[in-house]
Protein backbone atom coordinates (compact mmCIF):
# COMPACT_ATOMS: atom_id res chain seq x y z
CA UNK A 1 0.00 0.00 0.00
CA UNK A 2 1.34 3.39 -0.94
CA UNK A 3 0.17 6.79 0.71
CA UNK A 4 2.14 9.45 -0.58
CA UNK A 5 4.55 7.61 -2.33
CA UNK A 6 5.69 5.85 0.94
CA UNK A 7 5.22 2.25 1.13
CA UNK A 8 2.79 1.61 4.27
CA UNK A 9 2.68 -1.58 5.60
CA UNK A 10 -0.45 -2.96 7.09
CA UNK A 11 -0.48 -4.48 10.94
CA UNK A 12 -2.42 -7.49 12.28
CA UNK A 13 -3.09 -5.55 15.37
CA UNK A 14 -2.48 -2.07 17.18
CA UNK A 15 -2.16 -1.18 20.68
CA UNK A 16 -3.23 1.78 21.75
CA UNK A 17 -4.11 2.48 25.80
CA UNK A 18 -3.34 -0.84 26.37
CA UNK A 19 -6.22 -2.40 24.40
CA UNK A 20 -5.06 -4.55 21.39
CA UNK A 21 -7.48 -3.66 18.24
CA UNK A 22 -7.35 -6.20 15.35
CA UNK A 23 -7.25 -5.34 11.84
CA UNK A 24 -10.87 -7.16 11.38
CA UNK A 25 -12.55 -5.72 14.98
CA UNK A 26 -12.25 -9.42 16.18
CA UNK A 27 -10.65 -8.61 19.22
CA UNK A 28 -9.26 -11.47 19.98
CA UNK A 29 -5.52 -10.55 20.51
CA UNK A 30 -7.00 -8.44 23.41
CA UNK A 31 -8.81 -11.29 24.82
CA UNK A 32 -5.90 -13.62 24.03
CA UNK A 33 -3.44 -11.00 25.48
CA UNK A 34 -6.19 -10.49 28.64
CA UNK A 35 -6.79 -14.11 29.56
CA UNK A 36 -2.75 -14.75 29.52
CA UNK A 37 -2.24 -11.82 32.12
CA UNK A 38 -4.96 -13.49 33.85
CA UNK A 39 -3.61 -16.52 34.28
CA UNK A 40 0.20 -15.36 34.89
CA UNK A 41 -1.45 -13.53 38.10
CA UNK A 42 -3.12 -16.47 39.16
CA UNK A 43 -0.61 -18.41 39.13
CA UNK A 44 1.62 -16.71 40.91
CA UNK A 45 -1.49 -15.88 43.79
CA UNK A 46 -1.57 -19.80 43.86
CA UNK A 47 2.13 -20.38 44.94
CA UNK A 48 0.78 -18.06 47.97
CA UNK A 49 -2.84 -19.27 48.49
CA UNK A 50 -1.78 -21.26 51.50
CA UNK A 51 -0.43 -18.50 53.81
CA UNK A 52 -2.93 -16.00 52.78
CA UNK A 53 -6.95 -15.61 54.80
CA UNK A 54 -9.75 -15.90 51.96
CA UNK A 55 -10.77 -12.52 52.66
CA UNK A 56 -6.93 -11.23 51.93
CA UNK A 57 -6.29 -13.61 48.57
CA UNK A 58 -9.96 -12.32 47.69
CA UNK A 59 -8.58 -9.14 47.65
CA UNK A 60 -5.25 -9.53 46.11
CA UNK A 61 -7.49 -11.90 43.24
CA UNK A 62 -9.59 -8.79 42.57
CA UNK A 63 -6.26 -6.08 42.43
CA UNK A 64 -4.58 -8.35 40.45
CA UNK A 65 -6.51 -10.56 37.79
CA UNK A 66 -10.04 -8.91 37.88
CA UNK A 67 -8.44 -5.57 37.10
CA UNK A 68 -7.36 -6.88 33.89
CA UNK A 69 -11.06 -8.29 32.91
CA UNK A 70 -12.72 -4.78 33.58
CA UNK A 71 -9.76 -2.61 31.78
CA UNK A 72 -11.60 -1.61 28.40
CA UNK A 73 -14.27 -4.16 28.58
CA UNK A 74 -16.77 -1.74 26.84
CA UNK A 75 -14.43 -1.93 24.09
CA UNK A 76 -15.72 -5.86 23.92
CA UNK A 77 -19.30 -5.67 23.48
CA UNK A 78 -20.68 -8.14 20.63
CA UNK A 79 -17.61 -10.09 20.45
CA UNK A 80 -18.50 -13.95 19.65
CA UNK A 81 -19.42 -16.58 22.72
CA UNK A 82 -15.71 -18.99 22.37
CA UNK A 83 -14.05 -15.04 23.27
CA UNK A 84 -16.63 -14.54 26.08
CA UNK A 85 -15.71 -18.08 27.77
CA UNK A 86 -12.05 -17.33 27.51
CA UNK A 87 -12.81 -14.18 29.84
CA UNK A 88 -14.95 -16.28 31.71
CA UNK A 89 -12.29 -18.69 32.78
CA UNK A 90 -9.99 -16.32 34.02
CA UNK A 91 -13.06 -14.95 36.30
CA UNK A 92 -11.33 -17.43 39.11
CA UNK A 93 -13.46 -18.29 42.31
CA UNK A 94 -12.49 -21.37 42.53
CA UNK A 95 -8.94 -21.01 43.52
CA UNK A 96 -10.25 -18.56 46.00
CA UNK A 97 -12.54 -21.21 47.87
CA UNK A 98 -10.33 -24.25 46.69
CA UNK A 99 -12.77 -25.75 44.33
CA UNK A 100 -11.52 -28.44 42.02
CA UNK A 101 -12.30 -28.46 38.44
CA UNK A 102 -15.74 -30.14 38.78
CA UNK A 103 -16.80 -28.36 41.04
CA UNK A 104 -20.11 -25.84 39.97
CA UNK A 105 -18.54 -21.85 40.57
CA UNK A 106 -22.10 -20.55 40.42
CA UNK A 107 -22.33 -20.34 44.59
CA UNK A 108 -19.07 -19.26 44.34
CA UNK A 109 -19.42 -16.20 41.97
CA UNK A 110 -22.73 -15.00 44.35
CA UNK A 111 -21.10 -15.05 47.34
CA UNK A 112 -18.63 -12.88 46.22
CA UNK A 113 -20.60 -10.83 44.90
CA UNK A 114 -19.25 -11.32 41.39
CA UNK A 115 -20.87 -10.82 37.41
CA UNK A 116 -20.34 -13.20 34.58
CA UNK A 117 -18.21 -11.34 31.66
CA UNK A 118 -21.07 -10.34 29.41
CA UNK A 119 -22.69 -8.68 32.63
CA UNK A 120 -19.50 -6.75 33.82
CA UNK A 121 -19.66 -4.93 30.15
CA UNK A 122 -23.27 -4.22 30.25
CA UNK A 123 -22.63 -3.23 33.60
CA UNK A 124 -20.11 -0.69 32.18
CA UNK A 125 -21.54 0.66 29.79
CA UNK A 126 -24.98 1.10 31.93
CA UNK A 127 -23.02 3.48 33.79
CA UNK A 128 -21.29 5.09 31.30
CA UNK A 129 -25.06 5.81 30.11
CA UNK A 130 -26.24 6.94 33.10
CA UNK A 131 -23.12 9.56 33.31
CA UNK A 132 -24.14 10.93 29.78
CA UNK A 133 -27.68 11.28 30.92
CA UNK A 134 -26.65 13.11 33.68
CA UNK A 135 -24.45 15.59 32.66
CA UNK A 136 -21.25 13.75 34.43
CA UNK A 137 -19.22 13.30 30.93
CA UNK A 138 -18.25 15.01 27.78
CA UNK A 139 -20.79 15.51 25.08
CA UNK A 140 -19.27 13.76 22.26
CA UNK A 141 -19.02 10.56 24.32
CA UNK A 142 -23.03 10.94 23.75
CA UNK A 143 -22.84 9.26 20.35
CA UNK A 144 -20.45 6.49 20.62
CA UNK A 145 -22.43 5.32 24.23
CA UNK A 146 -25.70 4.97 22.18
CA UNK A 147 -23.20 3.08 19.56
CA UNK A 148 -22.54 0.75 22.51
CA UNK A 149 -25.87 -0.07 23.63
CA UNK A 150 -26.99 -1.22 20.46
CA UNK A 151 -24.23 -3.63 20.30
CA UNK A 152 -25.22 -5.02 23.49
CA UNK A 153 -27.68 -7.52 21.80
CA UNK A 154 -25.19 -8.22 18.92
CA UNK A 155 -26.43 -5.72 16.35
CA UNK A 156 -26.40 -2.21 15.51
CA UNK A 157 -28.96 -0.96 14.38
CA UNK A 158 -28.05 2.75 12.44
CA UNK A 159 -28.35 5.70 12.15
CA UNK A 160 -30.69 5.88 15.33
CA UNK A 161 -27.84 3.21 17.44
CA UNK A 162 -30.72 2.19 20.40
CA UNK A 163 -31.80 -0.78 21.61
CA UNK A 164 -32.65 -2.09 24.74
CA UNK A 165 -30.49 -0.45 27.42
CA UNK A 166 -31.61 2.96 25.87
CA UNK A 167 -35.15 2.22 26.38
CA UNK A 168 -33.98 1.74 30.45
CA UNK A 169 -33.74 5.92 30.78
CA UNK A 170 -36.46 8.57 30.63
CA UNK A 171 -34.19 10.95 28.21
CA UNK A 172 -35.44 14.46 29.19
CA UNK A 173 -36.05 16.99 25.78
CA UNK A 174 -32.56 18.26 26.42
CA UNK A 175 -31.21 15.12 25.99
CA UNK A 176 -33.03 13.94 23.23
CA UNK A 177 -32.15 16.82 21.58
CA UNK A 178 -28.62 16.59 21.73
CA UNK A 179 -28.36 13.60 20.70
CA UNK A 180 -30.95 13.81 18.25
CA UNK A 181 -33.54 10.88 20.14
CA UNK A 182 -37.12 11.12 20.32
CA UNK A 183 -38.30 11.00 24.42
CA UNK A 184 -37.84 7.35 25.54
CA UNK A 185 -39.77 5.12 28.52
CA UNK A 186 -38.03 3.17 30.44
CA UNK A 187 -37.64 -0.62 29.57
CA UNK A 188 -37.23 -3.66 31.55
CA UNK A 189 -35.11 -1.98 34.16
CA UNK A 190 -36.86 -1.84 37.45
CA UNK A 191 -38.27 1.72 38.02
CA UNK A 192 -35.51 2.09 41.20
CA UNK A 193 -32.70 1.47 39.02
CA UNK A 194 -33.91 3.94 36.62
CA UNK A 195 -34.66 7.13 38.46
CA UNK A 196 -31.47 6.39 41.02
CA UNK A 197 -30.75 10.44 42.61
CA UNK A 198 -26.77 8.98 42.47
CA UNK A 199 -24.18 7.08 40.20
CA UNK A 200 -23.38 5.42 43.90
CA UNK A 201 -27.09 3.98 44.27
CA UNK A 202 -27.17 3.41 40.34
CA UNK A 203 -24.17 1.34 40.25
CA UNK A 204 -25.19 -0.71 43.45
CA UNK A 205 -28.96 -1.53 42.40
CA UNK A 206 -27.81 -2.20 38.58
CA UNK A 207 -24.85 -4.77 39.94
CA UNK A 208 -27.91 -6.49 42.19
CA UNK A 209 -30.30 -6.53 39.44
CA UNK A 210 -27.50 -8.20 36.85
CA UNK A 211 -26.61 -10.63 39.06
CA UNK A 212 -30.10 -12.14 39.39
CA UNK A 213 -30.32 -11.66 35.72
CA UNK A 214 -27.28 -13.51 34.85
CA UNK A 215 -27.66 -16.31 37.99
CA UNK A 216 -31.50 -16.36 38.82
CA UNK A 217 -33.05 -15.72 35.25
Amino acid sequence: MLIDGVPVIPMQNVRDLGIYIDSDLSMRTHVQRTTSSCFAALRQLRQIRRFLATAIFQTLTVALVNQWLDYGNITLVGIPAYLTRKLQSALNARLIFHLRRSDHVTDALVSLHWMRVPERIKFKIAVLTYRVLHGDVPRYLGPFTLLLMSLVDGHCVLPEPISWLCLQFDCSPSVAELFRLPPLKSGTLPEHIVSAPTLQSFRRHLKTFLQQQSFYP
